[in-house]
């Protein structure tokens, strides 16, 4: 496990907010899994979940009280990324916007590098 002072992968204060209510809702210790999993029509997806176990290998980020957990592979991938959590009329949940990825498909949840 390493801990970062500098993290590649932002949080909004809304995305940070949300996933700290997720967290308390499941009276879970951990914190928020953030990753790439192979996938999707553009190559791969997004993935985030509440974790309670932290790999020797993950990457733990402390942004602003909130513990996120990166494998290394996907912390590269996410290098720049910045996640947010929108609510609309139509739509609400997390986005990502993130500078590596060349192709997106439409629903924003799969890319490709």
């Amino acid at each position: 496990m390493k801990l970062t002072q500098s993290p590649a992968i932002t949080l909004t204060p809304a995305a940070i907010e949300f996933a700290r209510e997720a967290i308390c809702s499941t009276h879970a210790l951990g914190g928020l899994r953030v990753a790439v999993v192979g996938g999707g029509c553009s190559g791969y997806n997004y993935a985030l979940d509440i974790d309670e176990e932290v790999d020797d290998t993950d990457i733990v980020l402390e942004l602003d009280g909130l513990v996120v957990y990166v494998d290394p592979h996907s912390y590269t991938l996410l290098s720049g990324t910045v996640i947010d959590y929108t609510t609309s009329f139509g739509k609400s949940g997390f986005s990502f916007s993130n500078p590596n990825a060349k192709k997106t498909c439409g629903c924003g949840s799969s890319f490709s590098v």
